[in-house]
C-alpha cells in the first residue's frame, strides 16, 4: 500500500536503489505529480495526477500538528473510551493502533528512517511499535496491556496488533539500507501475522470485535494481504476465509448488506466489502478484457460463471471470482452514496476509516473511477479540518490523533498508488 498502504491498510511509492549513495526516500513537493503504473486500460489511474494546492496545505497542516502530539515514548495515543473529554495528546497514554496510523501517515507522505522532514518521529514510533510487539506475550492475541482505549472499544480488542501489522508491511520497503533492520521488522511482522490468524474464528472474522468490529475484521483483511506481499507467513486458507466473510457482508443480487457486526451502519459494512473483493474483480475484469480483445468472449459477455470457465477458470475459482466481481462493483457504489457515506450521522473515526477502505480498493482493483472518488473525498476531508490541522471525530473514535492519522493516509493515498496496485496483483 501507499507508503504505505497502510493498512486497515499499506503505503509508498518506490525502493530504494541499489547503488553507493546513501538512499534517498520519496519525498513529494508541493504540487508533486504522481506517475502511476496501471497500464492503458486504467487510464484514470495511469494518467499524472497533480496534487491540488489546497490539498498539499491541508496535508502540511496535518502532519505539522500530527507530529507535535508525539508522546515522549515515542508513540500516539488516542485516550480511554471512558474519557474522551481529554483531547490533549500529551494527556493520554500512547496505544500501538494509532501509532500505527500516524507512522503510516507520515510514511504516505514522502517521510522515511532516512529523509524526509519527520524522520525522527517516525523512527521513534517505529521503535514503540518494535518494542511493544517483542515484549507481548506468545500466547496473547494482542501486542499491548493497554485495554479500554477508544479504538479497542470500538473496532475491537485486537486492533492493535492488525494495524501494527499493516504499519511493518509498508515499513520493509524503506529498510533496504539496514540489512539487520529489516531483518528485525519481517520477524515482528511474523509475529504479529500469527497472533492475527490465532484470533480468527472458523468464518475468518476477528475475535473481540468492538462496536463496530467488522471494521476490525476488514482491517485484518488488509494486513494479511499486505504481508503476503512482503513474504510473511501468511495462511492463504486464513486469508481466503477473512476475504469471504467481508464479502458475506453484502449481497450484490439483492442488495442486502449485514450490518450486525457494523453496528448497524450500512458504510462500515459495505467498505469492508468492497476492499475485500477488490483484488478478486481486478483479476476478473483483466481476464474479461483479454478474452474479449483477442475474441474468446464477445464485447458485451458478463462475469458470469460460466463465461468464467470459457476463459480458463475452474468451476470453484468462476463461482469464488463471479461473485467477488458482483461484489465489488456493486459495493463500491453503495460506499459512495450520500446517505450511505454519511455513516453513524455524523464523522467519527469508523465514517474516516471506510472512506479509507474504499479509496484503496479502488486503486487496488485499478479502478478507472478512482480520480472522481479522490476530488470527492479531500472535498469532503476539507471542509472538516480543524483550524489548528487537526481532525476530530464526532461520535465514538473522537481522537484527533487517530482521526487526523486517518485522514492524512486519505488525502496522500495517491502517493501509494503503486504499493497499493502491487497488492492486488
Amino acid at each position: 500500500m501507499a507508503v504505505g498502504t497502510i493498512l486497515l491498510f499499506g503505503f509508498t511509492i518506490r525502493k530504494f536503489e541499489d547503488t553507493k549513495k546513501k538512499p534517498k526516500a520519496f519525498v513529494p513537493p508541493k504540487g508533486c505529480v504522481f506517475r502511476t503504473v496501471m497500464g492503458e486500460e486504467s487510464s484514470a489511474l495511469s494518467s499524472e495526477y497533480k496534487t491540488p494546492e489546497k490539498v498539499q496545505l491541508s496535508l502540511d497542516r496535518g502532519l505539522t500538528w500530527i507530529v507535535g502530539a508525539q508522546n515522549q515514548n515515542g508513540g500516539w495515543g488516542a485516550g480511554s473510551h471512558s474519557r474522551q473529554d481529554i483531547t490533549d495528546p500529551h494527556e493520554v497514554s500512547a496505544d500501538p493502533a494509532t501509532t500505527a496510523m500516524v507512522s503510516m501517515a507520515l510514511l504516505r507522505s514522502g517521510t522515511s528512517l532516512t529523509a524526509g522532514k519527520y524522520s525522527q518521529q517516525l523512527k521513534k514510533g517505529l521503535n514503540y511499535l518494535m518494542q511493544a510487539t517483542e515484549n507481548s506475550q506468545g500466547s496473547s492475541h494482542n501486542i499491548t496491556d493497554v485495554t479500554g482505549t477508544q479504538i479497542q472499544t470500538k473496532l475491537g480488542e485486537n486492533i492493535d496488533v492488525i494495524l501494527t501489522a499493516q504499519f511493518f508491511s509498508n515499513m520493509l520497503d524503506h529498510v533496504d539500507h539496514d540489512a539487520s533492520l529489516k531483518a528485525r521488522i519481517q520477524k515482528n511482522l511474523n509475529t504479529c501475522v500469527s497472533k492475527i490468524q490465532k484470533a480468527q474464528d472458523s468464518n475468518g472474522n476477528m475475535a473481540g470485535a468492538g462496536w463496530a468490529g467488522v471494521l476490525q475484521s476488514s482491517f485484518a483483511t488488509n494486513a494479511l494481504e499486505s504481508a503476503q506481499t512482503k513474504g510473511a507467513d501468511v495462511d492463504e486458507k486464513k486469508l481466503d476465509q477473512s476475504r469471504e466473510a467481508q464479502k458475506y457482508n453484502y449481497d450484490a443480487k439483492t442488495g442486502d448488506v449485514k450490518t450486525e457486526k457494523g453496528a448497524g451502519v450500512m458504510l462500515y459494512s459495505v467498505s469492508g466489502s468492497a476492499r475485500a473483493s477488490a483484488k478478486e474483480a481486478r483479476k476478473v475484469e483483466e481476464a474479461l478484457s483479454k478474452a474479449k480483445r483477442d475474441g474468446s468472449l464477445a464485447e458485451s459477455a458478463p462475469a458470469t460463471p460460466e463465461n468464467l470457465q470459457k476463459i480458463g477458470f475452474d468451476r470453484d475459482d468462476a463461482m469464488k471470482y463471479s461473485t467477488a466481481y458482483e461484489v465489488y462493483n456493486a459495493a463500491k457504489v453503495q460506499a459512495q452514496r450520500e446517505d450511505v457515506m454519511d455513516g453513524f450521522g455524523s464523522n467519527g473515526g469508523e465514517e474516516f476509516l471506510s472512506y479509507l477502505q474504499t479509496g484503496e480498493s479502488m486503486v487496488i482493483g485499478k479502478d478507472n473511477a478512482w480520480k472522481k472518488w479522490y476530488d470527492d473525498i479531500s472535498g469532503r476531508m476539507l471542509k472538516i479540518q480543524n483550524n489548528d490541522g487537526s481532525w476530530n471525530g464526532h461520535h465514538c473514535i473522537t481522537s484527533p490523533v487517530f482521526c487526523t492519522a486517518t485522514s492524512l493516509l486519505i488525502l496522500s493515498i495517491n502517493n501509494d498508488i503503486e504499493k497499493l496496485t502491487a497488492i492486488g496483483n
